[in-house]
């Protein structure tokens, strides 16, 4: 298995595990968030489908959701302001 294979797992099960976002993961590892995403959704699916599967599920879960995310952060920033 190479190092490559390791950090795509690697990156999936803590995105699995936590139902983190591209960004959360990339923080806790200190990569890119375009090395998270590529290895996620393109490299895992060469060696690991059922594992990028998982994964997907979550980040699309995350990506049809930060639109809230951001609202209520811009709400919150704002409240704090007042």
């Amino acid at each position: 298995m190479t190092d490559i294979e390791l950090r795509a797992k690697s990156f999936a099960n803590y995105i699995i595990e936590n139902r983190a976002t591209v960004r959360a993961t990339a923080k806790y590892f200190g990569t890119s968030k375009s090395t998270v995403h590529k290895d996620v959704s393109e490299r895992l699916l060469k060696f690991s489908p059922s594992l990028a599967k998982e994964a997907k599920k979550i980040l699309d879960y995350n990506k049809a959701e930060r639109h809230l995310r951001g609202g209520m952060a811009t709400k919150l920033k704002y409240s704090k302001i007042s």
